[in-house]
């Protein structure tokens, strides 16, 4: 559970009862990068329209070592019979399908993370609890403010004006009080704000007319796209003794090119082929890379999620013995996502 690389694995067997076969293209359901880790620990089932999908529960651990939350990706079935799930993009946001998908790719709405490193100013910090960390896409760390009370808030600078269309508040239960769901006071409550000069603010939403409930990650969609430079939370309403807020993600669309495609992957199978080294080339503005891979050039169902700042090397854990594989690699940034490379094969 305490690993990023935490996943869902598969056998196949033609009866309910065995005998089963280790799936060749294990694991099934993997995400090790990215704002949330883990996909393990999860079943698969399907919705109204016959659309499967896989859950997971991704690790947390900031009061105990098996605090988690729970992730749900889009799961499916290729034309020769390959079960897979897509984590691409897997913590950005997705339409929930009204029919039958055609193709899990579908799902993904293509707004882009805004709010990545990007600078914050506080109401208040409690000591070191700096409010830079609810941008760092890093659920562990964590902003405190001197007080719960109503009225304080954090704002974030985008650096650039933006199609703003979704915010996700990640709290964080910091020496919490609360022992029991149950009790009244267990709800959140907040307002979230717009601006384009940091100094007029507009509301662009709040959930104060809604039922009042515990939204550990809430995630508010904005009923138009708002035009803004600038998000600021306010907290109405937490349970907690603290105000703690480990993200704030703020998600849209801009005027802008998407980064150019990653050259020179190279892929190297180690003596023990169960792992590989992984490189590229670093390309301008990319907020992160994702690296695709399967066991065939069109089967590139898992993905591995590596921020920008972080080396251009992976090494890649995850592989079965005497398998062959295939990579490529993408670039995305806050404007979108690059063409994808040519696949690299790894024997």
């Amino acid at each position: 559970t305490e690993f990023n690389v935490y996943a869902n694995g598969t056998y196949v067997g033609d009866d309910p009862l065995g005998p089963f076969t280790y799936a060749p293209y294990n694991p099934i359901s993997y995400k090790p990068g990215g704002f949330m880790n883990g996909a393990g620990h999860g079943n698969t089932f399907q919705d109204n329209y016959g659309n499967y999908w896989n859950t997971g529960t991704p690790w947390i651990a900031v009061n105990w070592n098996f605090e988690r939350r729970i992730a749900m990706f889009p799961t499916g079935f290729d034309k020769d019979g390959q079960m897979y799930a897509t984590t691409r993009f897997g913590d950005f946001p997705h339409r929930l399908p009204t029919k039958k998908w055609e193709n899990t790719d579908e799902l993904f709405t293509g707004w882009m993370l805004l709010s990545y490193k990007k600078p914050c100013t506080a109401s208040s910090v409690m000591d070191t609890m700096s409010v830079n960390k609810v941008t760092d896409e890093h659920p562990r760390t964590f902003w405190v403010a001197k007080t719960n009370k109503a009225g304080e808030w954090v704002s974030i600078d985008l650096q650039g004006t933006f199609d703003v269309k979704a915010v996700q508040l990640n709290f964080t239960d910091y020496k919490s009080d609360v022992y029991d769901s149950r009790e009244p006071r267990v709800y959140t409550q907040f307002k979230i704000y717009t601006s384009l000069d940091g100094k007029a603010w507009t509301l662009a939403a709040d959930n104060l007319k809604e039922e009042k409930k515990d939204r550990a990650c809430a995630y508010i969609e904005l009923p138009k796209p708002v035009k803004a430079r600038f998000v600021k939370y306010e907290n109405v309403h937490v349970p907690m003794r603290n105000l703690a807020v480990s993200d704030i993600r703020v998600f849209g669309n801009g005027k802008g090119a998407a980064p150019q495609t990653p050259p020179s992957l190279t892929v190297k199978r180690q003596t023990d082929d169960r792992n590989a080294d992984i490189s590229w080339q670093k390309v301008p503005n990319a907020t992160g890379y994702n690296i695709l891979w399967g066991i065939a050039p069109d089967k590139l169902y898992q993905t591995y999620q590596i921020w920008g700042d972080a080396p251009s090397f992976l090494e890649l854990r995850a592989l079965n013995v005497g398998q062959s594989y295939y990579f490529a690699i993408e670039a995305f940034n806050k404007y979108g996502v690059s063409k994808l490379s040519e696949v690299v094969g790894a024997r």
